[in-house]
């Protein structure tokens, strides 16, 4: 039995939901995107999007053109204002990545992912520092300095991958992020500018980021990186399958930063992990399961306690790095299918978002808090082995002794997923698998995607209430126990439905 405190142990971290990944920004001005996002901010609500290709020639940003014998420069703004303006429409902000190198520009032909965004060092530098300046001017003129001090702005992405810049030339991103960094300055001092956006496992980078930026007083705002945990890709047609450590590794990853800053320049400051997940590939099955959602429910439990931000990557299904995905469920890294299916792990931070600001009690299979009006929230996850040697506890007992105050009751509300609840990806499974789902399948996966619910009350004795719960394989429960005051009136007698007398 957990016997949960009365009193709060503080105040349980949103860093969860302060920002969620995406696809290259240029989707979002398809409607899918749109409609998934959408539904996105109405369940959860995160506070800001980060994706690849602002500067990408699909944004048609640079745009050189000679005249009269010269070669001129035009910044054009067009689906740039159109994709910000949706996210704002929607209440979530950009957090800008600035990156790829428009081709115009860029010093080589060396692209990556399907859409071949240029990923090579400006062939100008004070031209990319125009193109930075001029498109933050334009969004503060369209959007307010007070409102874009608030965005942050990040310089490039995972600089030390030879795939994402060419030759994983450090000193060359120290320069690009140099001339960045000055750029956006230049424009107002208090924007907000960093990096180095580091994928894993070149935690070294760190290190001589922070010596760089002391050496040349360079402008650092805030550290980002990256965290996943999964091993090298075992390829099948349209798919990858991966080994995983244990999702404590991620939150290894997350306090990395701070603990080899500690001492330099950069010390104290804000860390965003910009991206994570389990695969960094975009078509592993295991992130349509509901073992992913179980798996990754520790890390949005305790990950708030070492990084200011951890952007789940990514928000949806519209994604094209690996080209465009074959069927409804390929292993996408979304949380949401084309035409919004959700996931498992869609519903674990849907529950995330329905905990109380109250942190309570918090251990490794569960996480407890409770709302201002008294409501108490409990989210419970089986625990799953990530090597796959073995499926997990085909039951998963944990009980609780609940503070719940002077009511006599408390109304209990529980929402299941997992394997069979909750999960589409089961269902379409079932169903055979189908590529593109008719109209009436797409009816039965929503059905399929709702959580199991079930309502019941239980007796508070000396102001606490126990719960038991049984959780099955794989499972994230939530459990909402809200104090009852019963405005029942006397006379009411289920026993009489039928006309019967009192007894």
């Amino acid at each position: 039995m957990i016997r949960v405190p009365a009193e709060p142990a503080g105040r349980l971290s949103d860093a969860w939901r302060h920002c969620v990944g995406t696809g290259r920004i240029e989707l979002a001005l398809r409607r899918d995107y749109q409609d998934s996002l959408a539904l996105l901010q109405r369940d959860i609500g995160f506070r800001y999007i980060r994706g690849h290709g602002l500067l990408d020639d699909g944004m048609g940003v640079y745009r050189p053109y000679d005249h009269q014998g010269s070669r001129h420069i035009h910044h054009a703004f067009t689906y740039l204002d159109q994709v910000v303006d949706a996210y704002r429409e929607l209440g979530i902000r950009p957090f800008l990545e600035l990156g790829f190198m428009p081709a115009e520009l860029a010093s080589g032909d060396q692209t990556v992912f399907w859409w071949r965004g240029n990923v090579t060092p400006p062939r100008s530098h004070q031209e990319w520092a125009d193109l930075v300046r001029a498109t933050l001017r334009h969004l503060v003129d369209r959007h307010g300095l007070e409102e874009v001090r608030t965005w942050p702005i990040e310089v490039w992405n995972e600089p030390n991958l030879a795939d994402f810049w060419q030759g994983a030339d450090e000193q060359a991103y120290h320069r690009l992020y140099e001339v960045t960094a000055h750029a956006v300055k230049d424009v107002d001092a208090a924007l907000q500018v960093g990096g180095p956006a580091l994928s894993p496992m070149s935690d070294d980078w760190l290190d001589r980021f922070a010596e760089f930026a002391e050496r040349r007083d360079v402008p650092v705002d805030f550290v980002s990186k990256h965290a996943y945990t999964s091993g090298p890709a075992q390829h099948v047609p349209f798919g990858a399958h991966q080994t995983l450590a244990p999702a404590s590794d991620l939150l290894e990853q997350f306090a990395t930063p701070r603990d080899r800053l500690k001492g330099t320049r950069l010390d104290g400051l804000p860390v965003h992990i910009t991206e994570f997940n389990s695969s960094y590939r975009p078509d592993n099955p295991v992130h349509d399961t509901a073992f992913h959602a179980a798996y990754l429910a520790p890390v949005l439990a305790w990950g708030g306690d070492l990084v200011d931000s951890f952007s789940y990557w990514t928000f949806s299904d519209m994604f094209e790095e690996s080209g465009v995905p074959t069927a409804l469920f390929h292993g996408g890294f979304g949380l949401l299918t084309h035409r919004q299916v959700r996931k498992p792990t869609y519903h674990l931070y849907a529950f995330m978002a329905r905990m109380g600001p109250e942190l309570l009690a918090r251990g490794d299979d569960h996480l407890v808090t409770r709302h201002p009006d008294g409501r108490i929230t409990v989210l419970a996850w089986a625990p799953v082995d990530p090597t796959g040697e073995t499926p997990g506890p085909d039951r998963h007992p944990v009980r609780f002794s609940l503070p719940i105050g002077a009511a006599a009751e408390a109304f209990v509300r529980r929402s299941t997923v997992d394997e069979e609840h909750g999960n589409a990806y089961t269902a379409w499974r079932h169903m055979g698998s189908p590529r593109s789902p008719r109209r009436g399948q797409l009816d039965v996966l929503h059905e399929a995607a709702e959580p199991a619910r079930t309502h019941r009350r239980l007796p508070v004795h000396q102001g606490r209430a126990d719960l038991d719960l049984t959780l099955a394989r794989h499972e994230i429960t939530l459990v909402e126990l809200t104090p009852i005051a019963d405005e029942t009136p006397p006379w009411w007698d289920e026993d009489r439905l039928l006309g019967r007398e009192p007894s």
